[in-house]
């Protein structure tokens, strides 16, 4: 149901995204750091979300649909965000264009494979690059505008974040390289023949 914890905590998260392109768009140090927790906060509830449906036995197709839409919304938000506000660095962008474009392919093979009534697990590999890319992302964010605010100036957060955010692109493209091949497998798969009415 909608007002079951685990669906209310993926809501939660699809609210936080216009609250963080605000604070990201005012482009000042204390908002900075209000974005980056906000952020953080919402990274939390996708743990949550999926630990109290596992424990409460509260697993629904409503989750299982609004709890992927919710991830690409927030960090799709975000990218677009940083990159709008010149807030990624010289390189970043190509990073981020790798994360975006992945996040669409697996969508797309997903609505196919779930045509099929086949799914797509989510692998440990690309777990731990959901932990990198919401650690960049968290990073980027705050900026070194954020972390001078809290006094960290020797926190290169740009930096850190970029770097980051390079390495959760290719975790990104070697777990979409796996999702591909298993999406195309099921779809060259020799299909089972019905038989006619008049072979049986």
């Amino acid at each position: 149901m909608l007002t079951d914890l685990p669906n209310v905590l993926t809501l939660s998260r699809i609210a936080a995204i216009p609250v963080l392109v605000i604070l990201a768009a005012a482009a000042r140090p204390d908002c900075d750091m209000m974005a980056c927790l906000v952020f953080a906060v919402a990274g939390v509830t996708d743990y949550l979300d999926g630990h109290f449906a596992r424990t409460r036995r509260q697993q629904s197709d409503l989750g299982r649909m609004l709890d992927p839409i919710a991830d690409k919304l927030l960090v799709g938000a975000s990218l677009m965000m940083l990159a709008g506000m010149q807030r990624l660095g010289p390189l970043g962008l190509f990073p981020a264009v790798v994360i975006l474009l992945r996040e669409i392919l697996v969508s797309g093979l997903r609505e196919y494979l779930a045509g099929v009534r086949l799914g797509l697990p989510v692998t440990r590999l690309a777990k731990w690059k959901t932990g990198v890319q919401m650690a960049a992302l968290g990073f980027l964010l705050a900026g070194d505008s954020g972390a001078t605010w809290l006094g960290l100036t020797a926190l290169p957060s740009t930096l850190i974040g970029d770097g980051l955010l390079w390495i959760a692109a290719v975790l990104t493209l070697v777990t979409g390289w796996d999702y591909l091949t298993a999406g195309l497998r099921h779809a060259s798969a020799p299909r089972a023949v019905r038989p006619h009415a008049a072979d049986r």
